[in-house]
């Protein structure tokens, strides 16, 4: 006990001791590299000289060089760097460094003494001046630069973030389209589905006159200018990755969709779309088709035909009469035909392409009657449209949508299969591995539950492009909370899905 009591005086003294030694860690040491996120917080609007105090003890930075000179579209004289030591998340910073800028490449990575450097904005983009050349001490070389997507309406959002780092606007199309003899020079409009930026490009690049394409990945830097318009700069005629020139229909689009009504849901839930384009369903027919993955559907297991599974799994809607204006809503669902359940605002005079009482019956061709369409919680449930009335193991939906990630919906190259949308890419966007299936490569995404039994129509509003066969702004998931006395423009006016026309 004796032993005890003495261990634990000393170990009180020494706690003491170092409490007393400000800011200092037994056994640690200060960094001297200090994070460029660190650094350009240190900003509030004022020129900043780079201390050893305000450093909190750092005199460095260690980063890797993303600019690249040889292509002249980059600001002449900047190097840019950057690094993710801090909350792993990517910042960069230029420094002015004249000519010498242009001998260092994308890969190479660089420690940099920052003491003493003066932290300030030049023509609107924070900058590091006053560094040389004798400062950069290059460590390695060819090393492989982070590639992170980055979606424009972030970039627009916090310019300040995302200045100075490398990064990719995937799948970017120009607004409006280029014509066949349009070049990248100049400033052009570029829309990626979230929002419009501006790529500019050099008159004097190297790669200036080469071809604007319909549809690329755009590999750069995104750099703040005088007039407070962030613009995305390719460095060379390399970051242009081409995709696909191809434009694909979609003649149809899922705008929203109602899975829990107040009060029981049987026979009441249904699917609003879009027309693109003027359809008469007679003459074209189309499916539709909803799958619940609860864990008591049958069959179990990964889909093994995916949307043609049937029995509890998959419930299918054959759309082969009536017609569709371009612009137009219509809808499919049960023979209730209400706006929010039962005694709710009668939808009867809308367009109901296919209507029936799903309780009752059987799906058209595969799925087993059911009190629950479209479930309200717990693992994933799904809606795909396709062009064309018979859907097998191997038909491609013309528009998908999830809502949640649950359950056994993807493994040993079967599951359900997705489409180009807003949402999911059949190909990756950078590496263009096949992934044509929910949950497998980047298709991860999913719209969410509501509360349960309070009414909520799934708004998914968006603006498509019907010239470009893509989304100029994505959708989003407007959820509108409805009554039994609600009115349709609740669910097709404010927020909804509307197509862009040619101004």
């Amino acid at each position: 006990m004796k032993k005890i009591f003495i261990y634990a005086l000393f170990l009180s003294s020494l706690i003491s001791l170092w409490g007393c030694k400000k800011d200092t860690y037994p056994g640690g040491q200060i960094s001297p590299y200090m994070a460029i996120y660190d650094i350009r917080n240190l900003y509030k609007g004022h020129d900043v000289t780079l201390s050893i105090d305000n450093m909190l003890g750092s005199t460095s930075i260690a980063a890797m060089v993303v600019s690249d000179h040889s292509g002249g579209n980059l600001p002449a004289g900047l190097l840019v760097v950057q690094d993710a030591r801090r909350l792993s998340l990517f910042r960069g910073i230029a420094i002015p460094l004249g000519a010498d800028a242009a001998t260092y490449v994308p890969g190479d990575s660089v420690i940099i003494h920052v003491e003493g450097a003066v932290l300030k904005k030049v023509d609107g983009m924070l900058q590091l001046t006053g560094i040389k050349n004798s400062d950069i001490k290059k460590v390695s070389s060819g090393n492989t630069v982070p590639i992170i997507i980055v979606t424009s309406d972030k970039m627009i959002a916090d310019p300040d973030a995302y200045e100075s780092v490398f990064s990719v606007i995937a799948e970017g199309t120009f607004d409006p389209l280029p014509d066949s003899n349009a070049v990248l020079s100049g400033d052009k409009t570029l829309n990626d589905g979230y929002e419009n930026i501006t790529l500019h490009t050099e008159a004097n690049a190297a790669f200036a006159q080469q071809k604007a394409v319909f549809n690329a990945n755009y590999y750069g830097i995104l750099f703040n200018t005088p007039d407070g318009k962030p613009q995305f700069r390719v460095r060379t005629g390399k970051d242009v990755q081409v995709l696909s020139s191809v434009i694909e229909e979609k003649p149809v689009v899922i705008t929203g969709f109602m899975s829990d009504v107040k009060g029981g849901d049987g026979n009441y839930e249904y699917v609003q779309m879009m027309a693109t384009t003027d359809i008469d369903f007679a003459a074209t027919p189309y499916a539709v088709v909803v799958t619940n993955n609860a864990n008591a559907s049958t069959p179990t297991g990964v889909p093994a035909k995916g949307w043609a599974t049937g029995e509890m799994r998959t419930y299918k809607f054959s759309l082969s009469k009536g017609k569709a204006a371009k612009g137009t809503f219509f809808y499919v669902g049960g023979s209730g035909k209400t706006i929010n359940g039962s005694g709710s605002t009668s939808m009867s005079s809308s367009n109901w392409v296919r209507a029936f009482d799903y309780t009752k019956n059987d799906g058209d061709g595969f799925g087993l009657k059911t009190g629950g369409l479209l479930a309200n919680s717990g693992n994933a449930f799904g809606i795909a449209v396709f062009k064309d009335s018979t859907v097998t193991a191997d038909s491609k939906p013309v528009d998908v949508i999830f809502i949640a990630t649950g359950g056994s919906l993807y493994g040993s190259g079967k599951g359900y299969r997705i489409a180009n949308t807003d949402v999911y890419d059949i190909k990756h966007p950078i590496t263009q591995a096949s992934q044509p299936f929910y949950r497998q490569g980047t298709n991860l995404r999913a719209f969410s539950y509501n509360t349960a039994d309070l009414g909520y129509f799934n708004m998914l509003g968006g603006v498509y492009d019907p010239s470009i066969g893509k989304w100029a702004k994505v959708r989003m998931q407007n959820n509108v909370l409805l009554t039994k006395t609600s009115a349709i423009t609740e669910i097709e006016g404010e927020g909804a899905t509307v197509l862009k026309t040619k101004e």
